[in-house]
């Protein structure tokens, strides 16, 4: 196989040989007779400037496309500039249309309560603390109390235990410190629903003789005082029950996704006796 350079040298030789033909052919005297020598050049300038031609017009093609792929680059990123502002502001829009529905959801929940509301957004999550609470942001400004309360379109999502201005900290229902007087909503079984974290509660004191379910809907029973009648808890997922316990063994699965907490309803609802 051929190097590099020995093709450089008989592209460079050709070259030199075209310029010479070419030279020779239009800048020498015309004779008054064409001689052998000068037919032969006449007859290898033709090709030679065909290729030559052919080779400026590919090169002209080729440059033509790239301006054209320079200016079509250009457009590209001018039209990726002008998409980015508009996909922010459909990101926007969804957002706000998705807020809307939960906070239409949540207006129903208010409906339903005989008690004053205000609406509070979750501000913040203590990812680290072993309790399960939450920030939300409305404080003592707002009327919040301790011992308010909280609800999301869902059902039940824990009470106050903390106040400042503008900020309250929330005990969810999934804490161990959590214990809501509870109803079977199918029997009126009456229980305490105790947080058990991740896993979701538990249904505590019901008697092994109770018939309960898996699926049966438990309700808030109004009867400590803190939370109103009828509030949506959670649904029995297991149910344990042996003859020689006394008391049942039940998981319930709470109707609120605490990790997916973002509005909530803080009811003004004090304690009796308060």
């Amino acid at each position: 196989m051929a190097s590099p350079k020995r093709y450089y040298a008989v592209s460079t030789v050709l070259a030199l040989v075209v310029v010479f033909l070419i030279a020779f052919s239009f800048h020498s005297e015309p004779p008054e007779k064409t001689g052998f020598f000068r037919r032969i050049v006449l007859e290898a300038v033709v090709p030679l400037e065909r290729a030559i031609n052919a080779a400026f017009s590919s090169v002209g093609r080729g440059w033509e496309k790239y301006v054209l792929l320079v200016g079509l680059e250009q457009e590209v990123k001018e039209l990726k500039e002008q998409i980015a502002p508009l996909m922010r502001e459909v990101n926007n829009c969804r957002e706000m249309s998705l807020e809307c529905v939960r906070l239409r959801k949540l207006m129903e929940v208010r409906d339903l309560v005989t008690f004053p509301t205000v609406a509070a957004k979750v501000v913040g999550k203590n990812k680290l603390s072993v309790f399960r609470t939450v920030l939300i942001d409305k404080g003592t400004t707002n009327g919040v109390e301790i011992g308010f309360p909280v609800v999301a379109a869902q059902g039940v999502a824990g009470r106050v235990i903390e106040v400042s201005w503008n900020v309250s900290k929330v005990l969810l229902l999934v804490d161990y410190n959590s214990n809501i007087d509870a109803i079977v909503q199918r029997n009126r079984c009456q229980g305490v629903l105790q947080g058990r974290d991740r896993v979701g509660c538990e249904l505590k004191y019901v008697q092994s003789s109770e018939d309960i379910r898996v699926g049966d809907v438990v309700i808030s029973s109004g009867l400590a005082g803190v939370f109103p009648k009828g509030l949506l808890l959670g649904t029995i997922a297991e149910v344990d029950k042996t003859q020689t316990d006394l008391f049942q063994r039940i998981t319930v699965h709470p109707s609120v996704d605490v990790t997916r907490l973002e509005e909530v309803l803080v009811i003004m609802k004090k304690e009796e006796g308060r």
